[in-house]
């Protein structure tokens, strides 16, 4: 575009900067006594350093933060070419070049036009705003076409690696050229980065306009700043050739040798090379140099406003009534398993209530599909992913009583509310030391007898041989896991469990109760109730699974056992219980 600033416009053909409406006008003008401040602001600084700056193509805002001026109004202003020419001196505003300057300004060489408010947006459409409120505005007004709900923001800021690199460029050479005089330590010393200067800019306006403060919030804003055109990427290397370079060394793309017996410093676009921002200004104090021409910029960076929440978590315990109903959703060869699954059912739910782009189920352990979960519940977490909106207590509460009333009954919800990403530790903590309480319906190949139901009250700590694969490695896993948060520097040595290498089996010791009911007409059929500890089979400890986990109900009552039905009747936790 060589220089050239296209108007941009939104997608009703309006100014997109025009986006503050005339009687809700945050932005700042310059009027005469602001020009006056200007003033005294732009002659309390070395003015023959300033034109040398100025008229090397680094922009007025470049100028001020590099000699520390803290003034957020000066950032946030309109700070035009002309006004700052008959500041300086550098000619008349009404002249042809100023006017035409004024329609097309260069782009600042230091900042490549961030502190400049030019930008390409993701359309590739150039845009230039004024000042930092009408920047600001524009950010607003993308905020609530979102429809994001606001309570405050927290501003993250990403520029290319070679504007601090051409900072420091530019630093070196004021050392070099000013290092001398007395102002020099005082002024440079307190120079703002671009970052700062561009959140002096933004940061007001848009509490103003959105009416909320900045700092800590799940809330982020980020706009990230990408190099349009990236050139190569630049040598380090040091030549030396005194034929042609009078004796100085060349540094390419920092120095580059003009020779007159001095350096030029060249900043223009450029990629970021490692180490580059530290040994090539050791290798730059070696040279002397008189002047800088800086290389033109003819395009700004690239700008991407991203908006986005925290993760926002809600808690609660879920049960299941319906043996057909999965925890997750289950599609094997895209037929789906069951008629519906609780994550489904809760998380779709919630997720319109949030107004979120998706939802992550997580739950305290799980059950089988055919396996109901009664009693309090299961403990779960719903993280639903850029949020919206931040539901009510009543809204949630009215979210909870429209599950329960769904038809046909398939899940309940309890205790549901919103919490922190803290729940999630806590219940990740309590998975693996949790107990749980279970009721089977048992069939068994002879009748029950009394001796029968003392014998199986009588087995409390039982020591479990378990070759199944799978069992094995899930309790290695929940005991490996206890462990390791009671004391870390043992490692992953399963707490009182043992591997046999003759049949690749594990040994379980684990604390059980357990107390038998029988059915009224019936002598073969009784209710097993069971409190174990997380990790356990039940299936498994009744059937025996063919023999390879002993002992079972079987071998105890030493005749055929087999499960019928299973309900998890409590899962001790100490996690989103009721107040």
């Amino acid at each position: 575009m060589s220089g050239e600033i296209e108007e941009a416009q939104d997608s009703n053909g309006t100014d997109a900067a025009q986006i503050i409406s005339p009687n809700n006008d945050h932005s700042v003008t310059l009027g005469d006594d602001e020009i006056r401040h200007l003033n005294d602001a732009v002659c309390s600084l070395p003015s023959h350093a300033v034109k040398d700056l100025h008229s090397a193509g680094v922009c007025i805002r470049c100028i001020f933060r590099l000699f520390g001026i803290h003034d957020h109004a000066y950032f946030r202003s309109t700070l035009s070419p002309s006004v700052m020419c008959n500041i300086l001196g550098e000619g008349d505003s009404s002249s042809s070049e100023s006017k035409e300057s004024e329609l097309k300004p260069e782009v600042c060489r230091i900042c490549l036009g961030i502190l400049q408010f030019t930008y390409r947006d993701e359309k590739e459409m150039l845009v230039k705003r004024k000042n930092g409120d009408e920047l600001a505005a524009s950010i607003a007004e993308l905020l609530r076409q979102e429809g994001h709900q606001i309570d405050g923001f927290s501003l993250e800021v990403s520029i290319p690696p070679i504007i601090f690199e051409n900072e420091q460029a530019v630093r070196l050479y004021m050392k070099k050229k000013y290092g001398s005089e007395l102002w020099f330590q005082d002024r440079l010393s307190e120079c703002i980065s671009t970052k700062d200067a561009l959140k002096f800019a933004i940061v007001n306006p848009l509490e103003t306009i959105l009416d909320v403060k900045s700092g800590p919030s799940s809330v982020r804003v980020r706009l990230t700043y990408t190099e349009t055109k990236p050139s190569i990427k630049p040598s380090k290397s040091v030549d030396r050739n005194e034929e042609t370079n009078n004796g100085l060394d060349t540094v390419h793309v920092e120095l580059v040798g003009n020779g007159t017996g001095c350096c030029n410093l060249s900043l223009g676009q450029g990629s970021p090379s490692s180490g580059r921002s530290s040994t090539g200004l050791a290798e730059l104090e070696s040279s002397e140099c008189s002047n800088f021409p800086l290389k033109r910029v003819n395009e700004p960076c690239h700008l991407v406003f991203v908006y986005y929440r925290a993760p926002m978590y809600f808690g609660g315990r879920y049960l299941k009534f319906s043996r057909n109903v999965s925890q997750t959703r289950w599609i094997i060869d895209d037929e789906r398993m069951g008629e519906a699954s609780i994550e489904e059912i809760i998380g779709g739910n919630i997720l319109p209530m949030c107004q979120g782009e998706s939802y992550k189920f997580h739950a305290a352990g799980r059950e089988d599909i055919d396996v109901r979960m009664l009693g309090s519940g299961r403990p779960f977490l719903i993280e639903v992913q850029n949020a919206r909106k931040v539901p009510s207590e009543a809204l949630i509460k009215e979210i909870e009583t429209r599950m329960n009333n769904l038809e046909g009954k398939l899940v309940g919800v309890k205790n549901l509310s919103l919490v922190t990403s803290h729940s999630w530790d806590l219940m990740r903590e309590g998975e693996a030391e949790k107990q749980k309480q279970y009721c089977a319906l048992v069939w068994i190949s002879r009748p029950l007898e009394d001796e029968d139901m003392q014998c199986i009250a009588s087995h409390k700590d039982l020591r479990f041989l378990s070759s199944h694969l799978m069992c094995s490695i899930i309790w290695f896993f929940y005991s490996w896991t206890a462990n390791f948060a009671e004391n870390p520097s043992k490692g992953a040595s399963p707490p009182e469990s043992t591997r046999t290498r003759k049949d690749d089996t594990l040994v379980r010791v684990f604390p059980i109760t357990m107390k038998t009911e029988q059915i009224t007409g019936s002598s073969q059929y009784f209710l097993l109730h069971l409190c174990t500890q997380a990790g356990t089979y039940i299936k498994e400890f009744v059937h025996g699974d063919l023999g390879r986990t002993h002992p079972s109900i079987g071998s105890i009552l030493r005749c055929r056992a087999e499960i019928l039905q299973l309900d998890v009747t409590d899962v001790k936790m100490d996690c989103f219980l009721a107040e």
